[in-house]
């Protein structure tokens, strides 16, 4: 049985903040992609097609450390600026482990921490009224 825990994901492929909703919202930590500019250019300076795999190998393990974190929750908002959060919840549909798992993908500009707050706030307090409606 999962846990009534809350927890919004701010992300791009770069990086994912992770927020935790118990008596209020608090970040818990910043995952960030190993896949670094000097990753790239030492890749592309061998073949594109190494940058790539490289590329994709890395955002596969980027993708399994969020994965591994979201099992803990029973309601999750991915939201975020590109098209990682998408990846990231088509993941999930595919995989038996999040079935119980109510996960919604939300588009929003990049935003700092406070407004990362308020954004998953809103949604929250929406969400709970229109379940009561």
């Amino acid at each position: 049985m999962k846990k009534a825990k809350k927890l919004g994901i701010w992300m791009d492929h770069s990086i994912a903040h992770i927020i935790e909703f118990k008596d209020q919202w608090y970040e818990l930590k910043t995952i960030e992609s190993n896949f670094t500019h000097q990753d790239k250019v030492e890749s592309l300076a061998k073949s594109e097609s190494i940058m790539h795999n490289k590329e994709q190998q890395l955002h596969e393990e980027f993708f399994k450390r969020l994965e591994t974190i979201i099992l803990d929750y029973g309601t999750v908002l991915l939201f975020g600026a590109t098209s990682a959060k998408t990846e990231l919840f088509n993941r999930t549909q595919k995989d038996h482990r999040f079935t119980d798992i109510n996960i919604t993908v939300k588009t929003a500009d990049k935003m700092s921490n406070t407004q990362r707050i308020f954004f998953l706030s809103d949604y929250f307090e929406n969400t709970k009224v229109q379940t009561f409606l």
